[in-house]
């Protein structure tokens, strides 16, 4: 059988963002980038936890870390989300489907 959806590599995306905390930090990361610590105090949640789920974010592949001094930026990833794609939607595409984030 062939394999349209991708599977392996779908199951990956929608197993990382399977946990309400990391779709809180998602739709965080939606306005712009931002540091451990401004996405822990906008989720109301620990640092350690927020660095958690932004390890197992960035291992799926769904977002990004830029160092910067002693701060790692973190951001949307563009392979998966594109702001312009559909406006006013802003959507997260992992090619085998697609998670409409609403509006900013």
């Amino acid at each position: 059988m062939r394999d349209q959806l991708k599977s392996r590599q779908c199951s990956k995306y929608l197993k990382a963002l399977s946990d309400p905390e990391r779709l809180l930090i998602v739709q965080c990361l939606q306005s712009g980038a931002l540091t451990v610590g401004e996405i822990a105090q906008q989720v109301g949640s620990p640092i350690a936890n927020v660095s958690h789920h932004l390890k197992q974010l960035r291992i799926a592949g769904l977002i990004a870390g830029k160092k910067k001094g002693r701060w790692v930026i973190y951001s949307l990833a563009g392979k998966v989300f594109n702001p312009q794609s559909a406006s006013p939607l802003n959507v997260l595409d992992f090619g085998c489907c697609r998670l409409e984030l609403g509006e900013k």
